[in-house]
């Protein structure tokens, strides 16, 4: 520090430590860091198998009471990270209601979706609407509206959660609000009708329509438009021994197996794969899914294009990005 109060700078280390102590801190050391060459997930692919999984979920049925768990759900969480990352961007969960169970009302801000896994007499109740839960079936939960899971006759019903959770980590607008009773007053509904069912049947038919060895469908509203703003489901459906085109983009995903058992190469690993199991792929890692020789494979997948897409950041191996110029 010099006699007047202005502080002594002459090297570039007088720079960054003195800048430092004010809270400014230099950018060209670590500019690679925030502009890398390509997209750097911190997640990893990763392969969650339901035979190894399930029997704790199962067990945490009789030993977790429904006093103890608002909702009692086995997050599926990245190697790589804590929760609630599946992947950088995306959570998945499996969730359990045993029978005559009721998971209380609630709404938050996030938005969910829950591909219905096994079991029966399941119902979900959303902003006053009761609607029965069946195997395959994607059900919405839009943002902010009351919602209630519960369960008749026997057995339990699982179900793999899908969530926007990770984003409010980044954006501290996300909460939670309890309904006064457990559950939300509702109807019974016709589930064929409801704009937020979509039934597996009708889907499993629109890919079966389809000829090539290969094929996929969104989920979407009967407008056209994504089901939220932030996630996307779709189905997609593999003839024995084919194989999906080589993808690489920025949107991460997380797939589920319907039925069939094959593999998929994501980045330099091979994730062998069956029925019940779940499986990510975080963004801009090159991935293609392979069926075995013997049955058909259908598989459910969740995404983060709509944000991704809506924010200006979807990019795929090879695409012109001078076409985005306005």
């Amino acid at each position: 520090m010099t006699t007047n109060g202005t502080p002594k700078i002459e090297t570039i280390e007088d720079v960054v430590q003195g800048a430092s102590k004010h809270h400014a801190v230099p950018l060209w050391p670590q500019m690679v860091k925030y502009n890398p060459p390509q997209p750097n997930p911190k997640c990893v692919p990763h392969i969650w198998r339901y035979e190894e999984v399930r029997p704790y979920l199962v067990r945490a049925g009789e030993l977790v009471k429904e006093k103890d768990a608002e909702r009692r759900v086995l997050m599926l969480i990245n190697p790589e990270r804590e929760g609630p990352y599946t992947t950088d961007t995306l959570y998945a969960g499996l969730q359990l209601v045993m029978p005559n169970e009721t998971a209380p009302a609630h709404r938050h801000s996030a938005f969910a979706m829950r591909f219905v896994i096994e079991g029966n007499g399941g119902f979900t109740s959303v902003h006053g609407k009761r609607i029965k839960m069946s195997k395959g079936d994607v059900i919405l939960t839009p943002t902010w509206n009351w919602h209630d899971h519960g369960k008749d006759g026997s057995g339990p019903m699982i179900w793999l959660d899908a969530l926007d959770l990770p984003l409010f980590q980044f954006f501290p607008a996300h909460f939670v609000e309890h309904f006064k009773e457990k559950r939300y007053p509702a109807e019974d509904v016709d589930t064929s009708q409801s704009p937020i069912v979509f039934p597996w049947a009708k889907m499993k038919a629109n890919l079966d329509a389809m000829e090539d060895g290969w094929v996929r469908k969104a989920y979407r509203k009967s407008d056209g438009n994504y089901v939220s703003k932030t996630l996307s489901p779709s189905a997609e459906r593999l003839q024995p021994s084919t194989s999906s085109p080589v993808r690489r983009e920025t949107t991460s995903s997380v797939y589920h197996v319907i039925a069939g058992s094959g593999s998929s190469t994501v980045g330099e690993k091979t994730l062998a794969w069956k029925q019940g199991d779940t499986f990510c792929v975080p963004s801009w890692y090159r991935y293609q899914h392979f069926a075995d020789e013997k049955e058909t494979v259908y598989l459910y997948r969740f995404d983060d294009k709509p944000m991704i897409e809506a924010l200006g950041f979807y990019r795929y191996e090879g695409m012109n990005t001078e076409t985005l110029v306005t």
